[in-house]
């Protein structure tokens, strides 16, 4: 076995495969770029290297410098971790030319399996069922229309050597082709090095189901059974759970059988991951093998009580498969969220920023937290916006369902938007709850999953009014309490609270039997009132009650009875908001790499146009125009990298005796 690995990846990967390595007495090395030079990955290590600067491309993509750390800190392997450059041969024979090992499959898997057209040539010999479309080489724009006009609309374009969505196009309309063609090889060439696509008919409402797999040197492949990853926004897993439901022993032989066929297909080694999607009518299509390991492997983890980083490295140290296939047992149901800095109202624009707390779910036999930061850390603009994931377990669906509502009830972060109530509406959604929904189904409950969230409780409120007092430094007699407490007198104030654009307005008597608090007419006494650390606990009406809470720039934030409410204490006589004269449309929405620009100075555009092509957080934007107008000025070239949100792309002036709309 390894004495030393270097971990080629980040964030909460990074401190996952960290943890196995050091329960089975292995050494892990951090690499970081300047981005993450305090990031929570590297301070959980002992030994942490430089790669380069924030974009990945200098720092997690420069395969030279990071065969280079792992030398230099006497790592014997590399582990790739998952994304970045978990799946590119060059890198798998960069490591083999210096000496290390690469933790994952044989350089030839990863090459033929990276190209999802000859990964579908491949297994297609081996009975493996595919979906109708186009898989070849040539590439010409003409061409392939020909081709989707043969395969029939709708059609999906896809990366060859694409992943998490990105070089993805749903083309309903001919008419549609030729600028979703070029918008996804564009997307593919910047993502992937490799503009070539494929196309495939594409499934009306399927299920994405997927399973794990695992080979060794020996020439065993065993599978660990299947992963619902259906719950997906833009192309990208959201939600998993293993195992899927509402399936028949007939898909899943199919699936099974399947798998280990295109895993033994290229005498495959490692962890992989074999997708097929099921449509409407229940057939079932292989689509792609991941030659990594998942974001989503706790589920499969917590059903097999398995350790899959463990097996990656036993099997990459040569050992045989740990279990054949008749030992591999699964029990109960899991069920993974994935956390992101986003905001699911705006099309889950990434948010970018400091993160002023974090409150997590403390770990426990039933909830499982993979987390890459901590309070104080940065979410940046150079990677992908996920934070950290949940997993939940229980002996049946609804039971881990249920954990991992109350789990997402105990979660909330300040500082950047997340998605943590839109992963909370998800798990309670009826339609959710009914399994065997389809990857449709954020578009098909959007509005739903949307809808303005439900007004504060009225314990919320006081809760949010007790804390605001404690942190006063307040206690629970006249004599520890600095709120002008005066001797046979009550002491009245009022405390406005702001929840989102609701404003409450809060009347606080302090008398001797308690505090008493007037909202909307109604009066309710507070008796007794404790906070220790993070942890109020109230007697309101003679009920007692508990609620965490904590206070930061922000507010005053609560967590009680499973949700998140965060409070703006409002001051009137400081409420004058400026106006605000930023075109919005004409800035960019977040930093990020300027991909391409569409006009030039002096062109005249008409309203919608497209003007310029952002890339953040592995979302490409476009900024279009605003109204009818003259483009006068262009700030950024292509390639060249925008740093800070809302910086001015484009100067567009309105037509002669136009204005602006």
């Amino acid at each position: 076995m390894f004495k030393k690995i270097l971990i080629a990846n980040r964030g909460e990967i990074a401190c996952r495969i960290a943890r196995t390595a050091r329960r089975m007495g292995i050494v892990p090395v951090a690499v970081y770029s300047d981005a993450d030079a305090q990031a929570l990955h590297v301070r959980v290590h002992e030994q942490a290297l430089r790669i380069g600067t924030g974009p990945a491309s200098d720092s997690y993509l420069a395969i030279e410098r990071i065969v280079d750390a792992a030398k230099k800190s006497g790592a014997e392997a590399i582990h790739p971790g998952y994304g970045f450059l978990s799946e590119n041969a060059l890198f798998a024979q960069a490591c083999a030319d210096a000496g290390l090992v690469f933790i994952g499959p044989s350089v030839e898997a990863i090459r033929v399996m990276g190209s999802k057209s000859a990964a579908k040539a491949i297994v297609a010999k081996h009975e493996v069922p595919l979906v109708p479309g186009y898989y070849g080489e040539e590439q010409s724009p003409a061409f392939l229309a020909q081709q989707a006009q043969a395969i029939g609309m709708p059609i999906l374009i896809k990366a060859t050597a694409g992943g998490g969505g990105r070089g993805m196009r749903i083309v309903r309309r001919i008419e549609e082709f030729a600028g979703a063609l070029a918008s996804a090889q564009r997307e593919a060439q910047s993502a992937f090095a490799d503009p070539r696509v494929l196309l495939e008919k594409y499934v009306e409402a399927p299920r994405h189901i997927e399973v794990q797999v695992f080979g060794d040197s020996h020439g065993n492949v065993v599978h660990l059974f299947e992963r619902d990853c259906s719950l997906q926004r833009r192309h990208q897993k959201v939600i998993e759970e293993a195992p899927a439901v509402q399936l028949s022993d007939a898909q899943r032989e199919v699936l099974y059988r399947s798998a280990i066929a295109a895993a033994k297909s290229i005498r495959y080694t490692g962890a992989g991951t074999v997708e097929f999607v099921i449509a409407g009518d229940g057939s079932v299509y292989f689509i792609e093998m991941n030659t990594r390991l998942q974001v989503e492997h706790p589920v499969t983890e917590m059903i097999t009580g398995l350790d899959l980083v463990e097996w990656q490295l036993r099997i990459a140290a040569g050992e045989p498969l740990p279990l054949t296939q008749d030992r591999i047992l699964q029990r109960g149901h899991a069920v993974e969220v994935r956390l992101y800095a986003e905001d699911p109202a705006q099309d889950f624009k990434p948010s970018i920023g400091r993160i002023r707390n974090l409150r997590l779910p403390p770990p426990s036999p039933t909830v499982r937290v993979d987390a890459g930061v901590e309070s104080g850390d940065g979410i940046t603009p150079f990677y992908d916006a996920m934070f950290a994931k949940l997993i939940a377990v229980g002996s049946d669906r609804e039971q881990a369902l249920q954990t991992m509502a109350a789990a997402l009830g105990e979660t909330a972060l300040t500082g950047v938007v997340t998605n943590v109530d839109y992963l909370q509406r998800i798990v309670t959604h009826p339609a959710y709850l009914a399994g065997g929904f389809t990857t449709h189904f954020v578009d098909e409950h959007r509005e739903a999953l949307n809808a303005p969230a439900a007004p504060p409780t009225r314990e919320e409120l006081l809760f949010a009014a007790c804390t605001v007092l404690a942190r006063r430094g307040g206690g629970d007699t006249p004599w520890q309490r600095r709120d002008h407490f005066r001797l046979n007198h009550d002491y009245l104030e009022t405390l406005r609270l702001r929840a989102g654009d609701a404003e409450f307005v809060l009347e606080l008597a302090h008398r001797r039997d308690g505090l008493a608090i007037t909202v909307d007419g109604r009066t309710s006494l507070v008796t007794a009132r404790e906070l220790q650390g993070d942890r109020l606990w109230l007697v309101a009406d003679g009920e007692r009650a508990r609620a965490s809470v904590f206070t930061d720039e922000a507010g005053v934030h609560v967590l009680h009875d499973g949700r998140y409410r965060g409070f703006v204490v409002f001051d009137p006589m400081h409420a004058a908001e400026e106006d605000s004269t930023a075109t919005g449309s004409l800035t960019a929405p977040m930093p990020g790499a300027i991909t391409a620009v569409m006009v030039e100075v002096g062109e005249h555009v008409r309203r919608g146009a497209p003007l310029v092509m952002l890339e953040a957080m592995k979302i490409e934007h476009t900024i279009v125009a605003p109204f009818d107008g003259v483009v006068t000025e262009i700030r950024y070239a292509k390639g060249e990298q925008v740093a800070q949100e809302g910086a001015e792309l484009i100067k567009l002036e309105p037509r002669a005796g136009e204005a602006a709309k």
